[in-house]
């Protein structure tokens, strides 16, 4: 016998989802304004370092006050993190895992001061970490607070809203709400529920919404590309593939065995372990002021200013040397960065290095008449979705985020080839993914 409609469908206004739903989209928004102070703060202090340190290189006397100042922002820092050092320092997600899985919980008031605080103090002198995975950590505890103090939501909608804080955070931090979602089942749940997505969803909506009233419609990375790869050149989609992969597993033991040494540096507590970097930083800012931070500049430098054509300015050598150098430079001082103790995420540095691996790409591919010149930007793309996707092994997230920042989908065939070749080499090494072997390296219970 056929049922009716009235049978077969739920009663009208019964359903919670749409209260939930609208939840999702206040904490989005509160959780927008939020990232989108934070990132304001950092864009303009950036602009602050590209001044003093040339200014400082001129005139080295000033140097002595700004050593006096980065002392004081290393005991400033200290206090900020001492309270609560475990679920503040590095980017925050793999403590987000852990209450996921019941292993942690977070205070979500003094925690989230105090990562953005924290996290300010620690990026805004040009150390090289990212915003990324503070504003997932912050994300998560406005969803939290709401909670558990404005909606006194049962444990499963507490758990929603922290989700769908989740995926705001990282929406607001690179303008891109759909990675925010897929970042969130691919990295922090494991599953796909259509509940639990569609209150994400509109969370990374309302986020990204409120920083375009803070920094307009294009977003933080916009890497536009203009011609197609030809398929005769796909071929070395397959060399960027492996060598993305063999370079994640490389970076995933040496970020695991920096954390390991530095917890070895008993001289220094370890609330202070800030002041190694903040040290470190200064001369690496007097020599190249524009690497310092994330950093997003020297992505779009590599990404508008391509060495290839500078080449005869340059020399013979110095086309593959730069972006070799800073590539080590930018690997080396990002894990320095991230080991010691301090808040700052590894998401952007992850996405300098796949730069920087493509550039050496493409420059090697161009100079041995492998692929068109007019090709150099779609090798860098490629390289930033593989290497980003093997470290993570969230090989959805780093296609859905790069095809939001190119703003176009013709690019999603070759960055699925490099993705999972990348991927698999990873996998086949014994690599996982990297939040969550720096949670069990935590040692939540």
């Amino acid at each position: 016998m056929i049922k009716t409609a009235k049978q077969v469908l739920a009663k009208p206004f019964t359903s919670n989802f749409f209260f939930i739903f609208l939840q999702g989209i206040i904490i989005g928004l509160i959780t927008g304004l939020i990232v989108g102070t934070f990132r304001w703060i950092i864009d303009h202090t950036m602009k602050f370092l590209f001044f003093i340190y040339p200014l400082m290189r001129q005139k080295p006397i000033y140097l002595v006050p700004y050593l006096l100042g980065t002392v004081i922002i290393c005991l400033i820092l200290a206090q900020v993190l001492k309270p609560v050092l475990n679920n503040i320092t590095g980017s925050g997600v793999p403590q987000v895992e852990a209450i996921m899985l019941d292993e942690n919980k977070m205070n979500w008031w003094s925690i989230l001061w105090r990562k953005f605080v924290g996290g300010l103090l620690a990026i805004c002198p040009g150390l090289f970490l990212g915003r990324e995975g503070p504003c997932i950590q912050m994300g998560a505890l406005v969803g939290q607070g709401f909670a558990e103090n404005i909606f006194e939501c049962s444990e499963e909608d507490r758990r929603l809203l922290q989700c769908a804080g989740i995926a705001a955070g990282l929406s607001a931090a690179v303008s891109a709400p759909l990675a925010g979602v897929f970042f969130l089942v691919e990295v922090i749940t494991h599953s796909f529920k259509p509940k639990e997505c569609i209150s994400a969803l509109g969370a990374a909506a309302s986020a990204d919404l409120v920083t375009i009233i803070f920094f307009g419609t294009r977003p933080c990375l916009y890497l536009p590309i203009a011609k197609k790869l030809p398929v005769h050149s796909y071929w070395s989609l397959i060399t960027v593939g492996i060598v993305a992969g063999l370079m994640a597993y490389g970076y995933q033991r040496s970020l695991l065995n920096t954390k390991w040494l530095f917890s070895k540096l008993k001289i220094i507590p370890m609330q202070y372990h800030s002041i190694v970097p903040l040290l470190l930083v200064i001369p690496i800012g007097l020599a190249f002021p524009h690497v310092l931070g994330g950093s997003h500049y020297l992505i779009d430098s590599l990404f508008h200013n391509p060495l290839i054509i500078q080449e005869e300015k340059l020399g013979q050598l110095s086309w593959i040397l730069i972006p070799v150098v800073f590539f080590l430079l930018r690997l080396i001082f990002s894990m320095i960065s991230y080991c010691s103790s301090i808040p700052g995420g590894t998401f952007m540095p992850i996405l300098v290095l796949g730069a920087l691996m493509g550039t050496i790409f493409a420059t090697v591919f161009i100079h041995l008449g492998l692929i068109p010149t007019d090709n150099y930007t779609n090798i860098i793309v490629v390289s930033m979705a593989a290497y980003l996707g093997a470290i993570l092994r969230a090989p959805f997230t780093a296609i859905i985020l790069l095809t939001e920042m190119i703003g176009t989908v013709e690019q999603v065939l070759p960055m699925i080839m490099s993705v999972f070749i990348a991927y698999l080499i990873l996998a086949l090494l014994g690599g996982e993914p990297i939040y969550t072997v720096l949670r069990k390296q935590m040692g939540f219970k």
